[in-house]
């Protein structure tokens, strides 16, 4: 497994991130601040996609360092809808990537994608397996230089590449009226019930909440949302 510097959580970064690999310049990452509903209220709409950024504990780590990350019942229950793009993570520190391509992947027929590094990826890889598109992940030069050069970026100084890290980003998307949580290492999507474009952002701070109220002494999460403004306002 070959390894990148971590994505920081950091909507700026990450916004540069998809200008450069041809994501339209009204869509943008955003900061979700809190997930109460007066906070949700705050932040412009439409969302596509919410991001989650949680530590793992150990155990996780490490069964992700082996590539045996058993699946849950949620991410086995219920048949696997096709018109979801899920792609599995070969290169460690990825997650961050990975979940900005799930986050655009899953929305083309909102984002209007222009020709870039993102739309030659999506193109080459929407009719392959999910361990095919995680494999070409690795050969597209593109999107490895574009993630490599933004990871330096940021309000924290880059880890060494031999630094453990243990957060794992996911994006919650929705497809067909269902909520889904897609996870690079976990092989299928995790459905978590109905949604509809108007409560995506509120149906995946529900999803959110939970994932708290398993550590709540943690403070280590972040929630991005996949946003355009510009439509907001006209």
């Amino acid at each position: 497994m070959s390894t990148w510097i971590p994505l920081e959580s950091n909507p700026e970064v990450m916004t540069k991130f998809l200008h450069r690999v041809g994501v339209p310049k009204e869509w943008s990452i955003v900061d979700v601040y809190g997930l109460e509903p007066d906070l949700l209220a705050l932040v412009p709409k439409p969302v596509v996609a919410v991001i989650l950024l949680y530590p793992l504990c150990r155990k996780d780590k490490l069964e992700e360092d082996e590539e045996d990350v058993k699946d849950n019942d949620k991410s086995t229950s219920g048949p696997k809808d096709p018109d979801v793009y899920h792609m599995k993570q070969y290169i460690h520190n990825a997650c961050g990537t990975i979940a900005l391509i799930h986050s655009i992947a899953n929305n083309l027929d909102t984002i209007n994608l222009q020709d870039g590094f993102l739309k030659t990826f999506i193109d080459e890889s929407k009719n392959l397996s999910f361990t095919q598109c995680g494999e070409l992940l690795m050969t597209s030069s593109g999107i490895n230089d574009t993630h490599k050069e933004l990871a330096q970026e940021g309000q924290t100084e880059a880890p060494s590449l031999d630094l453990p890290v243990y957060h794992h980003f996911v994006a919650f998307v929705q497809k067909n009226g269902v909520l889904y949580e897609l996870d690079g290492r976990k092989s299928a999507p995790i459905n978590h019930g109905a949604t509809c474009e108007e409560t995506l952002l509120e149906d995946a701070a529900r999803v959110c909440k939970e994932y708290m109220a398993r550590d709540p002494e943690e403070v280590c999460f972040t929630v991005v949302a996949l946003s355009n403004s510009d439509a907001e306002a006209l």
